[in-house]
């Protein structure tokens, strides 16, 4: 067995290079690990064949697979973890796609790995809820136990070769593409329900964010006040009563709940 992770990195405040969580948890326990630059150089091959793998697991890697590593394993595929309901929410970002697109629903889908990203058969689908409440970060630590289980699951059936691999239906497909920075930035003509979906999509990091007394001002979490608003939207009332404060959106308030300033902590 081995694992095989992206190199080191510049990490945390200091941005000292160290090990991906992943890394460090095979150097931890033992394991054999390798980290290369580029999975298709020629090197990591040759040392994926000494190992004479049977099959090959992959969740959230990072780097296009070439075939001759898809293949490499002596049962010829490799099995992912995609964190969607495939074939919707293909790509880089689908659990903060999922929120920001208001999803009920989401889930694990457990496929083998073709050439086109996501694209491949699915043998297996875990369900659940989206909770109206649920960030980004508690959706992936739940959809992270509902992988590891129906990964083991799957890897039984492959042993056992009662795996089933069904193709993906055709013309359901939709994508989940990388989140980028400015999509963080809270405009406040949208609607407050809109935005208490921008901020859960984006907590806990990078976090959602606006600019309050010329600084940059992160919202991590938030809720919708119900009644009318007929301020202009980034109008910012008090709420004597709380202590809090409520903002003024394209339709309802918006109340704050966590925020975080430059430099600070969440408060």
């Amino acid at each position: 067995m081995a694992v095989v992770s992206q190199p080191d990195r510049p990490r945390g405040r200091g941005r000292a290079f160290s090990p991906s969580p992943v890394a460090a948890r095979a150097l931890a326990a033992g394991v054999a690990l390798l980290r290369p630059e580029r999975v298709s150089d020629p090197a990591v091959e040759a040392g994926l064949r000494t190992l004479d793998p049977d099959i090959g697991v992959v969740v959230a890697f990072g780097q296009f697979l070439p075939r001759r590593i898809r293949e490499l394993p002596r049962l010829g595929y490799l099995v992912n973890a995609h964190a969607s309901l495939l074939p919707k929410l293909r790509g880089a970002a689908p659990i903060a796609r999922a929120i920001l697109e208001g999803e009920h629903e989401t889930g694990i889908s457990v496929m083998r790995v073709e050439r086109e990203m996501d694209a491949g058969p699915v043998a297996a689908v875990e369900r659940t809820p989206i909770a109206a409440d649920e960030d980004a970060g508690a959706l992936e630590s739940r959809l992270a136990g509902l992988a590891a289980r129906a990964i083991s699951e799957a890897l039984d059936r492959i042993a056992d070769r009662t795996i089933t691999w069904t193709p993906q239906p055709a013309g359901q497909t939709t994508f989940a593409p990388k989140l980028e920075r400015d999509e963080a930035r809270l405009d406040f003509h949208e609607p407050a329900e809109a935005l208490v979906r921008r901020i859960r999509a984006f907590a806990p990091r990078p976090g959602a964010f606006t600019t309050f007394r010329g600084e940059p001002l992160r919202i991590l979490a938030a809720s919708v006040e119900a009644g009318s608003c007929e301020a202009r939207p980034g109008t910012i009332r008090m709420v004597h009563s709380t202590g809090g404060f409520r903002i003024a959106t394209g339709s309802g308030w918006l109340v704050p709940r966590i925020v975080q300033r430059a430099g600070g902590r969440p408060l």
